[in-house]
């Protein structure tokens, strides 16, 4: 009875886990620009995060967007979404181009002669992944 009492208390605090995680979300993409070059991933903790054009001399590999599930995704999980999605292309850096709320997509509610449509807007995070031509 007491191991049975155990694993149900175990299985509740595991689906509170996942209750309280699993909702925070970043979900992310990436264009590698076409004939650019390519170079082996690089480690996503050492890529840094830019919100203004570098000084040091670049090379532009592409672009990564992330998209947080909802607004209680912290700035470090955003951050570390797109270090991860540039570290793929051998990016030492991530420029971010743009922060913005756009229309993701929208739900049809109502009857045939009454519909109304009502659109789902959500976060989009636009950086240019780089890495430095210079050490």
């Amino acid at each position: 009875m007491k191991r049975r009492i155990a694993w149900l208390l175990s299985l509740a605090a595991l689906a509170g886990l996942v209750a309280v995680t699993g909702c925070n979300t970043v979900s992310t993409s990436s264009r590698q620009y076409l004939g650019g070059p390519s170079f082996p991933p690089t480690d996503p903790t050492q890529v840094q995060i830019l919100r203004t054009e570098p000084t040091r001399p670049n090379m532009q590999l592409g672009q990564v967007q992330a998209e947080p599930s909802s607004s209680s995704v912290s700035n470090l999980q955003i951050e570390q979404a797109l270090q991860k999605s540039a570290a793929k292309m051998g990016a030492n850096a991530v420029v971010i181009v743009a922060d913005r709320t756009q229309i993701m997509g929208a739900t049809v509610s109502g009857p045939l002669w009454a519909r109304s449509v009502n659109t789902i807007s959500g976060r989009v995070i636009i950086g240019v992944a780089i890495r430095y031509t210079q050490p």
